[in-house]
């Protein structure tokens, strides 16, 4: 029989035999859907196009960084004038300074901000900086939130940790896992109580603004609120983790929706916030930010060392730039109302093939829980108690019918400024199908 993919499967082929697993992030593997990944050669407004020439409406956006769509304009335009002054310089540039102010005027909490390169350095670097401020060891972490691959923040993390139903990893040492407390999330009687026992040891409470890693997951009422009245009382530091949030979920990310909200019912705010993903433009960026006496701890004012010799590349300061120039609130509003008609077609295939389901929201941000009751999904054990043996089927319908979900339940949905009409009707017209997959799908 002949294949439909010769050329993805000949790049499988070929990357296992010079990479682990023939990837270079574990999602990318297929592992737990099942089939060959494609390799994706080329990217416009809501499409990628992969290796055997084929077309997808793009759902998952390179997680989350496409919120103006692949290619725009304004983004390459300043990214091929970056690269014409050169690629790196090993000092410092002006568009450092013209992002960090952009993420400040957007997200005040950041008083000060300091670049780096990735996700994970983002929160590595918060967690150091949270215990040198504070003289303190330990770090309160949520079940199934993410937080990069730093060792000690693996323990029972979402993302391709779950979606390989791995507990942690292997090589992290006892002792540094010992000064990781892991506490269901949205449970502040939890938070509570590990403040009673170790308190004067707590270093900081790192959470995500609203899990996006183990599926989506709101918080509940209170629950940030809460954990900002907790370490204050206590002199931690809470350290709120926006790498897939920030200038995703809205103009100012999640926390501009709530605590930082203007009409705010429950204000709140954060001691140290961490950014990646849209603040790069699809370059290799992250951030940090908080609170100017925190921050300054950093050195070279402080004792707290952090370096980067790509921190701040000036070709990725010109792509988020201009990213974040071009993200308006009016692109936010069009990419919330693309969402919501999303997710309402999908919650009604599913229902039409009597699919029992819970559709979880963050913003503009949503995912998709099997077999859960109305009530969704609150924390980690919900999320792995889900039907997830419905989610390859599924995925395999729509990825045939040309629409790329994320290779995993336990991620979120992501749609972009680019996704018109004609990208929106394609996703509809594959619900169907796809749903009919998920409910004819039999546990393993």
């Amino acid at each position: 029989m002949t294949s439909s993919n010769p050329r993805n499967e000949a790049l499988f082929d070929r990357a296992r035999q010079l990479m682990p697993g023939g990837v270079n992030s574990p999602v990318r593997a297929f592992g737990s859907v099942g089939g060959t990944p494609r390799f994706m050669v080329s990217a416009k407004g809501p499409y990628l196009t992969d290796a055997d020439g084929k077309e997808y409406v793009d759902l998952v956006c390179s997680w989350g960084p496409a919120l103006l769509g692949h290619a725009h304009p304004a983004v390459l335009e300043a990214v091929h004038a970056a690269v014409d002054r050169g690629l790196s310089f090993g000092a410092s540039t002006p568009d450092e300074a013209n992002l960090a102010a952009i993420v400040q005027e957007r997200v005040p909490a950041a008083e000060r901000v300091r670049m780096v390169s990735t996700g994970t350095e983002a929160t590595m670097t918060a967690v150091r900086l949270a215990r040198g401020f504070t003289g303190r060891n330990l770090i309160i972490k949520f079940a199934g939130c993410y937080h990069g691959h730093l060792d000690g923040l693996l323990a029972a993390a979402g993302s391709g940790l779950a979606t390989l139903a791995l507990p942690g990893s292997a090589g992290v040492t006892e002792a540094t896992a010992a000064e990781t407390l892991v506490l269901p999330y949205n449970d502040l009687a939890a938070v509570e109580a590990a403040f009673e026992t170790h308190g004067p040891n707590i270093a900081a409470i790192i959470t995500e603004a609203a899990p996006a890693n183990m599926g989506v997951v709101t918080p509940g009422e209170g629950f940030n609120l809460g954990l900002s009245r907790i370490t204050r009382e206590h002199g931690a530091l809470l350290i709120v983790d926006e790498v897939l949030t920030g200038f995703r979920t809205g103009y100012s990310g999640y926390w501009g929706l709530t605590g930082g909200a203007a009409d705010a019912q429950e204000p709140w705010t954060p001691d140290l916030l961490t950014f990646g993903k849209v603040i790069g433009g699809g370059m290799p960026t992250a951030a940090l930010g908080g609170r100017a006496d925190v921050m300054d701890y950093l050195a070279p004012v402080g004792p707290v060392y952090q370096a980067g010799t790509l921190s701040g590349n000036p070709v990725a300061m010109a792509a988020g730039v201009a990213t974040l120039t071009h993200a308006t609130r009016d692109v936010y509003s069009f990419v919330d109302a693309r969402s919501l008609e999303l997710s309402s077609a999908l919650s009604a295939a599913l229902d039409d093939a009597g699919v029992d389901h819970s559709i979880q929201f963050a913003g503009n941000l949503f995912s998709v829980a099997f077999g859960t009751s109305a009530t969704g999904v609150h924390n980690y054990a919900d999320a792995q108690a889900q039907e997830t043996f419905r989610y390859a089927p599924f995925f395999h319908s729509m990825l045939e019918s040309g629409v790329y979900l994320p290779p995993s339940v336990f991620e979120a949905w992501f749609l972009s400024a680019a996704h018109d009409d004609a990208a929106m009707g394609r996703i509809l017209d594959a619900l169907p199908a796809a749903a009919k997959a998920a409910a004819a799908a039999a546990k393993g």
